[in-house]
C-alpha cells in the first residue's frame, strides 16, 4: 500500500526493507541529524558499504553501490540500542552498533558497523537521537490525566506556543458533563476540569483525524477524533453557542497548519566531535531502481534468546540433516542457507 507524505505519519512507527525512493524522502518537518559512511549492514549485507542517514523519526541504510538495497528503522520501534562484537565482512572482528527493534509481533535485530578505525560515531548519533525521541513523546502521544497542568497552567512544551485559552468548556464525556478550560497551542489540544487539573486530556495535532462540530443530547458540540493508531477515541466538548463556531474555526486552521508543517520535537544540541550535515535530504538516490527484493524482514528477525522467552518455551528439534538436536529455525531459513556464504555483486 503506498506511504503518503502528508497526514499520518508512519516514518517512526515502521520497520521496511527494499522500499522505492518515495519512501525514503523525508517528509515535511523530518530533518537529518547525520549522515554517516561507510556504514556496513553487517546482519543482513555483510561485506557491502553503505550509507547511515539518521532523521528525527528513523533512521535509513541504504547500499552505496545499489540503493534500492535498503532498510528504514522508526525510532519508535526502537526497544535496545548498545554496542556488540561482530565479525564483520569488511572489519573483521569488530565493536559495531545492536539495534533491537519491535514492529508487529516480531523482533528484529539490526547491527551496523562504521568502517571508520576507532570512530563510534555512529553510535552516539543513533543512541542522542533516540534519547531525544523518548523524552519528546508529549509532542506526538495522546496523553489522558497526564501530569500537564500546574496552578491551573499548562506546562509549555520548548517548541510550544500558547495561541488560545478558552475558559467555561464542558467535557462531555460524563452524563453531566465536566467544566473545564481549553487551551490550544501550536502542537496540540488540552483539556483539563477546572475543580480537579488531574483529570485532563493532551491530544497533539499529529493524532488527529479531524475535528467537527456534531449534534449531541446537550446541544451542538465540538467532536475531536483521534486516529485508530492512537486509541481512535472519540471526545466531545461543549462551548458557548457564540463560541462555537470561532472555536472550531482557530482549531481547524492550527490542525491543517500542523499538517503542512508538523513538529516532531525531537531536538539535538550537537557537540564538538559532531558536526550538523551540510545536506538535509537524501536527492542523491533520486535516480534509485525498482526494489528487487534482495533483502527481507527474515533476516534480521530477532532470535528466540534476543526476545526473551524463557528456556522451557524454547523446545529443541531433531534435524535429520545434522543428526543433532537444534534450535528451531526461523521462518524461511534451512540449514544450508544458513551454511552458504553470500557474497556482495
Amino acid at each position: 500500500m503506498p506511504k503518503s507524505k502528508r497526514g499520518i505519519v508512519w516514518e517512526d512507527r515502521e520497520v521496511l526493507f527494499d522500499l522505492p525512493f518515495s519512501y525514503l524522502k523525508l517528509r515535511s518537518g523530518e530533518k537529518v541529524f547525520d549522515r554517516i559512511e561507510p556504514i556496513e549492514d553487517t546482519k543482513g549485507n555483510s561485506g557491502m558499504k553503505g550509507r547511515l542517514v539518521v532523521t528525527n523519526l528513523r533512521i535509513i541504510w541504504h547500499s552505496l553501490s545499489s540503493p534500492r538495497i535498503n532498510l528504514t528503522v522508526g525510532l519508535n520501534c526502537f526497544i535496545s540500542t548498545s554496542t556488540k562484537v561482530v565479525n564483520s565482512g569488511l572489519r573483521g572482528t569488530t565493536q559495531a552498533l545492536y539495534i533491537l527493534a519491535g514492529y508487529n509481533t516480531n523482533k528484529y535485530e539490526f547491527v551496523f558497523t562504521n568502517l571508520a578505525p576507532n570512530c563510534v560515531r555512529h553510535y552516539t548519533s543513533v543512541s542522542g537521537v533516540h534519547k531525544a525521541y523518548a523524552s519528546s513523546r508529549m509532542y506526538r502521544d495522546l496523553k489522558l490525566r497526564g501530569a500537564i497542568i500546574h496552578n491551573k497552567q499548562l506546562k509549555v512544551l520548548p517548541l510550544e506556543k500558547i495561541c488560545l485559552t478558552e475558559n467555561g468548556v464542558w467535557n462531555l464525556s460524563s452524563e453531566s458533563g465536566n467544566l473545564g478550560t481549553m487551551v490550544i497551542s501550536n502542537v496540540r489540544v488540552v483539556w483539563y476540569a477546572d475543580i480537579n487539573e488531574s483529570f485532563n486530556v493532551s491530544m497533539p495535532y499529529i493524532t488527529i483525524e479531524s475535528i467537527t462540530v456534531r449534534d449531541s443530547k446537550f446541544g451542538d458540540a465540538l467532536v475531536i477524533a483521534t486516529r485508530a493508531s492512537c486509541g481512535g477515541y472519540v471526545l466531545g466538548f461543549r462551548a458557548e453557542r457564540e463560541r462555537l463556531q470561532p472555536l472550531l474555526t482557530e482549531l481547524q486552521t492550527l490542525h491543517n497548519a500542523y499538517t503542512d508543517a508538523p513538529v516532531f520535537g525531537v531536538e539535538m544540541c550537537w557537540e564538538s566531535e559532531i558536526s550538523k550535515p551540510l545536506h538535509d535530504d537524501i536527492s542523491e538516490l533520486e535516480e534509485i531502481g525498482e526494489p528487487r527484493g534482495e533483502m527481507g524482514p527474515s533476516l534480521y528477525l530477532a532470535s528466540q534468546q534476543s526476545q526473551h522467552k524463557n528456556d522451557e518455551e524454547i523446545q529443541p528439534v531433531y534435524s535429520q540433516y545434522l543428526g543433532l538436536a537444534i534450535e528451531p529455525l526461523k521462518e524461511g531459513f534451512t540449514l544450508q542457507s544458513l551454511f552458504e556464504v553470500q557474497t556482495a555483486s
